[in-house]
């Protein structure tokens, strides 16, 4: 019962296909409230933009008609500014006066069509509007509101001009020697000035190339301002106010001391100064840009009303929401709303149906029950995730054969030394064996049978949890294969075995590398010792270690003439518990966990082993160890395999390079190949 509420689908709230199709619904609302404000502030942008209420893009025409205001006392000869405008700009604009009399159209029909009832701007070089010149980026236009470019009767006349750019020449090529980099710039009213790069004046004044003639009013400009200050002095005497004396750049000193100006008798001396106010400069402020305006009126064109439009006089029409148009959204709404959940749900339903078959397998095989392989029938992520658990679900099937045969294997052959020492033991108790040398000499073998396969069990574990230590130091594998040949010969004469390790070619020095002698040892001897095992007497045993240069390794064979391995075999040699022999006879002696020993202790050095064989005929055990750096190896690839030592007369498996990196066949037949790392004759 608990198991079928366990498998209960899940609340729709909380399934993956509530929540996907509650995420759709939620994505085509936006979507559809996105758009819908899109359209309304395109809509109402466009509007704005051709009734002329947002002026930002056509703020350049606005400065360019200002400045020829500022320099033009009418607005005689402004149409062919006007079209070549429009031309640019591909707008119609049109000019007229405050009373609407036309002064320019760009438009060329007879009959232009009506302007609209509010103009874009008013052309006014003494009253600019502050917002279109900062759209525009230009800067200087005063407190006053004053356009710069209206300069009136400070404009310098043409020898003035020359006089000051003279002048500013000089001072430029001075401060240019000096190592100041400098430029002249020409004003509106043609006055000259030094600017220098960098804008930094503590440069200047630290070099020689004064610039103070530059600074004092021509006689042009002391007129103007004498003018002006007398209009300013004016305005401020109706205030009941004490005048100001202006400076060139339009500020005021407290007027003790009136600059005269060229042709305009000096007003009347001053007063002692008084202390001003605050209230006194605004009032002085508000003065000069009156007197300003009313010195320049007469200079600059009159206001006049500027309109930008569309060239065929159309208007876009307003976005009304009214009922009709608010039905015909929300209809729109509720059937991209409908489609997009009735897509959510075929698409749904596809993508949850597997997922609920995965559920079930992973279910299944958490119970313990027998997992049919999941359907995989798109490839897709979901079909890859199908077949990743079909892969996992067969290779824990595997692994769990595996452990069960293990924990069989593993009482076997612990069963069999305890056995025999129980029996033994038995027999001496009952009074049916003498404890003689005999008899305790066939317990220790017993024993040290059992602490050997203890012993590989603890070493197998070391290595799965990644805890076999290795001591690493140079080794010469020459050295190396004399001590494995020397602790297994005595053995290899009992079976009649021929034990002999193939020395390297005359004159060449043995390969090295970094290792843990002890371990490496300890591999080397489980091959050599399951090679005696299999080969009958008079058979042999070779060892071999020769450097392979284009892969930087050491390479060693141990080739057998044993009773090899069939091919269906082959693969599983390095398995735990696996056995060639099937009965599990303790004639041929071992575990099954020496070749699985060996290639865990070549893996934590870096390596590899493999191994080739033909079941009559023998085995080629061979183990790849990463060679020292400082070693060098042989000119041609493969070269130092030996291939003479490994073409016995009786083998038919061939344990040379062959010439290349990796272990091609020799010249022992068709069937010999060698090529394969490993250990003795495959046998565990």
């Amino acid at each position: 019962m608990r198991r079928e509420q366990r498998r209960t689908r899940l609340p729709l709230r909380k399934s993956l296909f509530g929540r996907l199709l509650a995420v759709s619904a939620l994505v085509a609302a936006c979507s559809v409230a996105a758009t819908a404000w899109l359209a309304v502030q395109t809509t109402s942008g466009a509007i704005k933009q051709e009734q002329g209420q947002n002026l930002a893009a056509d703020a350049r025409i606005y400065n360019t008609l200002l400045g020829y205001a500022a320099g033009h006392p009418t607005w005689d000869g402004v149409e062919s500014t006007v079209r070549d405008l429009a031309r640019q700009s591909g707008r119609r604009i049109a000019l007229t006066t405050e009373q609407r009399r036309p002064l320019a159209d760009s438009a060329t029909r007879p009959s232009p069509p009506a302007l609209p009832p509010e103009a874009s701007a008013i052309v006014d070089p003494l009253s600019v509007d502050t917002t279109l010149s900062q759209t525009v980026g230009r800067a200087g236009v005063t407190a006053d509101r004053v356009d710069p470019r209206a300069v009136g009767p400070f404009r310098l006349p043409a020898s003035e001009r020359t006089e000051l750019q003279r002048v500013a020449d000089r001072s430029v090529a001075c401060l240019n020697r000096s190592g100041v980099a400098a430029d002249v710039v020409r004003g509106p009213s043609g006055r000259p000035r030094i600017e220098v790069v960098g804008n930094d004046p503590d440069r200047v004044q630290g070099t020689r190339c004064a610039s103070d003639n530059l600074d004092e009013p021509t006689a042009t400009e002391r007129k103007a301002l004498g003018a002006l200050n007398q209009l300013a002095d004016a305005c401020l005497k109706r205030q009941g106010r004490t005048g100001v004396q202006l400076n060139l750049d339009l500020s005021w000193g407290d007027g003790s001391e009136p600059m005269p100006s060229a042709g305009v008798s000096p007003p009347s001396p001053a007063p002692a100064p008084s202390v001003r106010t605050g209230d006194d400069d605004r009032a002085t402020a508000s003065c000069v840009g009156t007197a300003r305006r009313e010195q320049l009126s007469s200079y600059v064109a009159s206001p006049a009303l500027l309109f930008i439009g569309d060239e065929g006089g159309t208007t876009v029409p307003g976005f009304d929401l009214s009922p009709a148009n608010t039905a015909k959204i929300a209809g729109a709404a509720a059937l991209v709303l409908a489609l997009t959940v009735g897509a959510t749900m075929l698409a749904g339903a596809r993508l949850v149906r597997p997922l609920h078959a995965l559920t079930g397998a992973a279910q299944r095989m958490r119970d313990g029950e027998d997992s049919a392989p999941v359907l995989v029938t798109d490839d897709n992520e979901i079909g890859r995730l199908a077949a990743a658990f079909n892969d996992m679900s067969a290779h824990r099937a595997r692994l769990e054969g595996q452990r069960k045969d293990m924990v069989s294997d593993v009482a076997h052959e612990l069963r069999t030394p305890l056995s025999n020492i129980r029996g033994w033991l038995e027999a001496a108790q009952d009074g049916l064996a003498e404890t003689d040398p005999a008899f305790i000499s066939s317990l220790h073998t017993e024993a040290v049978q059992l602490q050997h396969i203890i012993d590989d069990l603890q070493d197998l574990a070391a290595a799965d949890a990644g805890a076999l230590r290795l001591h690493p130091e140079p080794v010469r594998i020459e050295d190396v294969l004399s001590q494995v040949a020397a602790a297994h010969q005595g053995g290899a004469e009992t079976a009649g075995v021929t034990l002999a390790v193939l020395t390297a070619t005359a004159g060449a020095a043995g390969p090295e590398l970094t290792a843990d002698p002890v371990r490496l040892r300890q591999a080397i001897g489980n091959l050599v010792s399951n090679a005696v095992r299999h080969t009958p007497a008079g058979g042999n045993v070779s060892l071999h270690a020769y450097g392979s240069e284009c892969a930087d390794l050491v390479v060693v064979d141990v080739t057998d003439t044993g009773s090899g391995i069939s091919a269906e075999d082959l693969p599983h040699v390095f398995d735990r518990f696996w056995r060639a022999e099937k009965s599990r006879s303790r004639r041929t002696g071992g575990s099954g966990l020496g070749l699985a020993i060996v290639r865990k202790l070549v893996e934590a050095h870096g390596g590899s082993v493999s191994a080739v064989s033909v079941e009559g005929q023998g085995s080629v055990f061979t183990l790849r160890l990463p060679a020292d750096p400082a070693q060098t190896g042989s000119d041609e690839c493969g070269e130092a395999g030996g291939s003479d030592e490994f073409q016995g007369a009786s083998t038919g498996v061939s344990g040379s390079a062959a010439g290349g990196c990796e272990r091609g066949s020799g010249a022992g037949g068709p069937e010999r190949a060698v090529g394969g790392r490993g250990s003795g004759a495959g046998q565990a």
